[in-house]
């Protein structure tokens, strides 16, 4: 495995990765790991699913009018209108 010294980091950056670090109960060496593979690898499946409903968590949605289901469509209609 690589090793990787950041230098000049501002202490407030610092201080946030700290926090962010002991919320999700990991080491701060951790958490930077994970920053850093999920900024090169993209996010994709499970992780974008929650992302997803953090983002738009506490949201109320859009109210859509259900489709009729009591009777079937009529079929469509095949007529002579050929442009030939």
């Amino acid at each position: 495995m690589a090793t990787l010294t950041i230098r000049n980091l501002d202490d407030e950056v610092k201080a946030r990765l700290r926090v962010r670090a002991a919320t999700h109960g990991r080491s701060m060496e951790e958490e930077v790991r994970a920053i850093l593979k999920r900024a090169v690898n993209g996010v994709t499946g499970p992780d974008l699913w929650a992302m997803s409903r953090q983002l738009f968590s506490g949201e109320d949605g859009v109210e859509l009018e259900h489709p009729r289901r009591d009777q079937d469509r009529a079929p469509p209609q095949f007529g002579d209108g050929s442009t030939e």
